[in-house]
C-alpha cells in the first residue's frame, strides 16, 4: 500500500516497510549501536535518466539494490555521498544541522564527477522525508543521533569511458554514537609519509568515494602504528598539513588563535565552516593557511601550539592528543586531556545542534 507523504518540499511516495523491526528489538539496538551497523527500516529512493530528468521520488522499505554487472558505477566510479546527523528534540520530534549546507555541497561534488545536479530542495526534502518516517530510530542516549547517507551512483548498464545517462540517489539511515571508540579524550594520529589524498586539479574537494578508498591504505598504516587516524601532507612538497582520512583539523595558539589549512585540495566541511562561525562570534581569531608538519612539531614543542583538534559530521570535534611520523612523535598540550578551546566550541556547537543552546545562525531545522 502506497500513499503520498505531505510535506513542504517535492512530493514523494511513500510504501511503508511491510514488517519494520520490532519496537523492543529497535530499543536493543539503541542501546548501544555503534557506528554505522545498525539501519533504520527505510530508505528514499529517486531515479535519474536523460531526457527525463530526476523521477519517482519514494520512500520505501530498505533493500538490497538490483544492479546489473555492466552498471558504470562498477567500472567508473561515478560516486558521491554526503554525512549528516538528526537528532532527537525534548518534544518528541527531530532536527537537521545546516542540511541545506549539505545539498550544495552535495551539488558540487556532482558537478566535479560530472553528474546531474539533484535540486537543493529535492535533497533536503528527501532526508526530512526519511527522518519522518524513521523518526523512532534516533536514539536519546548521550552523544548519539541518527546519521544520514544520501549518495549517487551511475546505474547506466554500459562499459565505456563517458558519464553515464542514468543515476540512482538514495538516502539511508543509521543510528550512532560515537565515531571513535575506546574511553581516552584525545586521539591519535599518524602523518603519512607515502601517500597523499589529493591535489591540485584532483577531487580532493568533492566527496566522492574514490577519496576515500585512496586513504585507506594509509589509515591501516596508522593502525599498525598504535593511531587513531592518519594525517596527509600535499601531494607537491609533502609539507602542508592538509585533513586528516575523514575530517579537517584546526590549531589552536597561546594568543587564543586558531588556524586550519585553507580550501583547494581538502573537503570543505560542514563542521569546519560551524566552528569558524563559532570561533568569530566569540572573538577567538582563525586563520586559513598553510601550516606545515616541521611548524606543528616546532610549535608543540615550545607551547605555543596549545591544542588541536579533528572536526566532522561524524567526530564532531574531536581533540588530537599526540602526533606519530616515522622520524618521532610528540604530544600536544600533554597529549592526553581536551584544551579549553576545543571543549569550548564543541560545547557551542553540540548544544546548537541539540536544541539546548539559541541558534543564532539559523542552522537548525525541524523536522517534526
Amino acid at each position: 500500500m502506497s500513499s503520498q507523504i505531505p510535506g513542504p518540499g517535492p512530493s514523494f511516495a511513500l510504501h511503508p516497510h511491510p514488517s519494520p523491526v520490532p519496537a523492543e528489538r529497535r530499543a536493543e539496538l539503541l542501546a548501544n549501536p555503534g557506528f554505522g551497523r545498525v539501519f533504520t527500516d527505510h530508505m528514499v529512493v529517486i531515479n535519474y535518466s536523460e531526457g527525463r530528468g530526476w523521477h519517482d521520488a519514494r520512500v520505501e522499505a530498505r533493500a538490497p539494490i538490483p544492479m546489473d554487472p555492466a552498471a558504470a558505477v562498477l567500472h567508473y566510479a561515478q560516486e558521491i555521498f554526503e554525512g549528516m546527523k538528526a537528532y532527537a528534540t525534548g518534544n518528541g520530534g527531530a532536527s537537521l544541522f545546516r542540511p541545506e549546507a549539505n545539498a550544495r555541497r552535495f551539488a558540487e561534488s556532482a558537478a566535479r564527477l560530472a553528474m546531474p545536479a539533484l535540486p537543493e530542495d529535492l535533497f533536503v526534502e528527501s532526508v526530512r522525508q526519511l527522518v519522518a518516517v524513521d523518526r523512532d530510530w534516533i536514539p536519546t542516549t548521550a552523544g548519539a543521533s541518527l546519521y544520514l547517507r544520501p549518495f549517487m551512483f551511475a546505474s547506466e548498464v554500459f562499459l565505456g569511458v563517458k558519464p553515464s545517462a542514468e543515476y540512482l540517489y538514495m538516502v539511508i539511515a543509521s543510528p550512532v554514537g560515537r565515531y571513535f571508540k575506546g574511553g581516552a579524550e584525545t586521539v591519535s594520529v599518524w602523518v603519512s609519509q607515502d601517500y597523499t589524498r589529493a591535489a591540485p586539479g584532483g577531487t580532493g574537494a568533492a566527496k566522492c568515494g574514490g577519496n576515500y578508498a585512496a586513504s585507506l591504505v594509509a589509515q591501516a598504516e596508522a593502525a599498525r602504528h598504535g593511531c587513531d587516524q592518519v594525517v596527509f601532507l600535499d601531494a607537491a612538497e609533502r609539507r602542508w598539513v592538509e585533513e586528516l582520512g575523514g575530517m579537517n583539523i584546526f590549531f589552536a595558539f597561546d594568543d587564543g588563535s586558531l588556524a586550519t589549512p585553507p580550501l583547494g585540495t581538502i573537503l570543505p566541511g560542514i563542521t569546519r565552516d560551524s566552528v569558524m562561525a563559532l570561533a568569530r562570534r566569540d572573538g577567538i581569531p582563525v586563520r586559513e593557511e598553510p601550516y606545515s608538519l616541521d611548524q606543528w612539531r616546532a610549535d608543540a614543542a615550545s607551547g605555543r601550539l596549545r591544542e588541536a583538534f579533528a572536526c566532522g559530521t561524524a567526530a564532531v570535534i574531536t581533540p588530537i592528543g599526540t602526533v606519530k611520523t616515522p622520524d618521532g612523535g610528540f604530544a600536544i598540550g600533554g597529549g592526553e586531556n581536551a584544551g579549553e578551546i576545543t571543549k569550548r566550541l564543541r560545547t557551542a556547537l553540540t548544544d546548537i545542534q541539540r536544541g539546548i543552546a539559541p541558534d543564532p545562525f539559523g542552522w537548525v531545522q525541524t523536522v517534526l
